[in-house]
């Protein structure tokens, strides 16, 4: 039983993401109690109540801070080798992303990286990248594979992402993205590639249960709308979910497919029209917002977060976690951003890490809130008030973590 926490923040309510004004609605208790029975939260509630819950004597844990479910981490690229340095240092002199690629950078370096990199490396620098991110409270974290762009090389990072899995104190939920850019060997005859995804490589994840959902490119001068349909088509096929970046540098209709296709999320969104921002909340179609993302590019427009929050679209935040335009492993940080950069109240920040970023990957059910029946995945931060979670920018605020009942090591 966990006690002594200044505030519990319990996200309770509905095993669903949460939309429009919902999204600010969340419960704050004081002087409560959390009771855990195995991997699973049994009770939260009024300290005072515990007897009338509970006969018999209970193990209590002091703590001191504020309590909060785990937070989800719902979009990440995580295995990977080098970061790209020049890539950065080109930006800042005004060099365009197709420019960059065109000079042999972008995801195509890192592809080249992770082709020719012994998967025990990239097991080890993976292994070191996700448990700072995990130290940062993302008890739940998505990976994509991507930088392979081709079977051998894709299902190395999906063989990583499993392995990492079995071993650390987190849940990782794997996504193939095969579909992340077209290789250069393919680039004279795309339609080839896209037919190797959807006949041969989305078939041997799926095969190899190495995945949980399929993730396009869906980007002007990357994969079209029609292309993505049929990738996404076939990964359904196989039996994986599905799942978007959409309309991140350039509108394309990528959030009216997402929607068109039931898809868990579409994600990005920077460039989003207002019929895509309509689809989206008619649907049940999680917009995953990155707002570290366009700070990096040094760009000066972010996602419309406010305006999708109030046409009722559900909306939840992410890392984006990557060697080439993300390369922060902090949650925290990114709720910072999505309060000054988004424009979303600080119940809104938390409700997009938590319950939100569950329902992004398929795991509202029992991930995302501290309520009797979930997964026992909670965090601890070292303030007074809750909401000091997305204020304290770039600080490390997290001092706990538990997954599945138990403390995770420091």
């Amino acid at each position: 039983m966990l006690v002594g926490a200044r505030q519990v923040v319990t996200c309770r309510g509905p095993a669903r993401a949460r939309r429009g004004r919902e999204m600010a609605e969340i419960e704050v208790l004081r002087d409560a109690a959390v009771l855990i029975d195995g991997d699973r939260i049994a009770w939260v509630g009024p300290r005072a109540d515990v007897g009338a819950q509970h006969a018999g004597p209970l193990r209590e844990v002091e703590v001191n801070g504020v309590l909060f479910p785990g937070f989800i981490d719902c979009h990440t690229h995580g295995v990977f080798g080098a970061p790209r340095l020049d890539d950065h240092e080109r930006r800042a002199l005004g060099v365009d992303y197709r420019a960059i690629a065109a000079a042999g950078g972008g995801i195509l370096q890192s592809v080249r990286d992770v082709r020719a990199r012994p998967e025990a490396e990239l097991e080890a620098l993976t292994r070191a990248r996700l448990a700072a991110l995990l130290a940062g409270g993302s008890t739940t974290i998505e990976v994509k594979s991507g930088y392979g762009l081709e079977l051998e090389a894709e299902l190395k990072q999906l063989r990583v992402i499993k392995t990492l899995g079995e071993e650390l104190c987190a849940t990782l939920v794997p996504t193939f993205l095969g579909a992340h850019e077209v290789p250069p060997e393919y680039r004279s005859k795309r339609a080839d590639y896209v037919q190797l995804l959807c006949e041969e490589m989305i078939p041997a994840v799926s095969r190899e249960g190495l995945a949980r959902s399929c993730d396009v490119f869906c980007e002007p001068g990357v994969f079209s709308v029609q292309e993505s349909r049929q990738i996404l088509t076939a990964a359904r096929r196989h039996g994986l979910t599905v799942k978007l970046h959409a309309d991140e540098l350039e509108g394309s209709g990528g959030a009216e497919l997402a929607a068109e296709l039931g898809a868990l999320s579409a994600d990005h969104l920077a460039a989003i029209s207002d019929p895509g921002i309509r689809a989206l909340a008619a649907s049940d179609t999680v917009a995953v917002l990155l707002p570290a993302t366009m700070i990096f590019l040094g760009k000066r427009s972010q996602a419309p977060g406010r305006r999708l929050i109030d046409a009722g679209a559900a909306v939840a935040l992410a890392t984006d976690f990557n060697p080439g335009t993300s390369p922060t492993m902090s949650l925290p940080l990114v709720m910072t951003l999505g309060v000054s950069q988004l424009g979303l109240r600080h119940a809104e920040v938390v409700t997009g890490v938590t319950i939100n970023a569950a329902a992004a990957l398929g795991l509202a059910a029992d991930r995302g809130q501290i309520a009797a029946g979930y997964v026992a995945d909670l965090v601890l931060a070292a303030v007074d008030d809750w909401r000091e979670v997305a204020y304290w920018m770039g600080t490390d605020v997290v001092s706990a973590v538990w997954t599945a009942g138990s403390a995770c090591p420091a």
